[in-house]
């Protein structure tokens, strides 16, 4: 009998020493588990991109339809491009900041909206520093100066060759653009405002506007490209100062990044430069 108990007791002492171990193995097993559930977690957020290699990225807005400001051509690869001395700019400016720049093609008269809600960052496209567009955002040193000119059809050069030929006639402008409001001082014109250049003179060639007010650069690129038209010897009134780089009102930092390369490119002559090959690249 005692054997019998002492065999009992060993069996009941390994039953007991197998269910412990057991036990231990379920528990590591559950702690496994829940720390792989933390590594996910933990992995994932591990796995969002380091700030401090994040890309910044510069969005600028503008209306690429005025050569040489801005405009579209195929390049070398045929691919659409947008090239233009302000994009020049905004390249040098995003180099500056250590951003990428990124360009949104968007229609003139809707610039500002976007830049007012932050959808855009930057507004380069030839930028006059009205005194409205002063209520609506910021706006950095003027960095280009250029005159107004108007353009019609080569049998028309002599009938508009003055301002005053201008009274009562059709006139194409830009929607939203300073040559519209020029255009509406003048007596009795009757405006067609579109939203592309290209589209006025288009509306000039098909004898739809009488002439049309455009800047002087851009009037010169499309009487070099476009068969027929021509600018006249009428001087509209040049009351704005220049050309300005529009920012979202307050943010202070940025215009003054702005301005420190506007200020370097103006004294290291290269905004000339950049006007003078965009305006070689619109010529061909």
């Amino acid at each position: 009998m005692k054997k019998w108990g002492i065999l009992l007791t060993a069996v009941l002492m390994l039953t007991f020493v197998l269910a412990a171990c057991g036990q231990e193995k379920n528990n590591g097993a559950g702690q496994a588990g829940n720390k792989a559930g933390q590594t996910t977690q933990n992995g994932a957020q591990a796995a969002e991109p380091d700030t401090n290699e994040t890309d910044k990225t510069l969005t600028i807005g503008m209306s690429a339809d005025f050569p040489p400001y801005e405009f579209h051509i195929k390049n070398e690869q045929g691919e659409d491009e947008i090239v233009g001395f302000d994009v020049e700019i905004a390249k040098e400016i995003a180099k500056d900041m250590g951003a990428k720049l990124e360009i949104k093609d968007l229609k003139f008269d809707s610039l500002l909206n976007e830049l007012a809600s932050g959808r855009v960052d930057l507004v380069i496209s030839g930028l006059s520093p009205t005194p409205e567009r002063a209520k609506q955002i910021d706006m950095s040193k003027i960095y280009y100066k250029a005159e107004q000119a108007v353009v019609t059809r080569e049998a028309d050069k002599d009938k508009f060759a003055t301002m005053e030929s201008l009274e009562g006639a059709k006139i194409g402008v830009q929607q939203g653009s300073i040559q519209e409001e020029m255009a509406k001082k003048i007596p009795n014109a009757k405006l067609t405002s579109l939203a592309k250049i290209s589209d006025i003179v288009m509306q000039l060639n098909t004898n739809r506007v009488d002439a049309a007010i455009l800047e002087g650069p851009v009037a010169k690129s499309f009487v070099k490209n476009v068969k027929g038209i021509v600018i006249t010897d009428a001087t509209p009134e040049n009351e704005d100062e220049g050309y300005v780089i529009g920012v979202k009102k307050g943010n202070k930092e940025l215009l003054d990044q702005v301005n420190s390369t506007l200020d370097r490119l103006i004294a290291d002559g290269s905004i000339d430069k950049f006007v003078t090959e965009a305006s070689e690249l619109a010529e061909k």
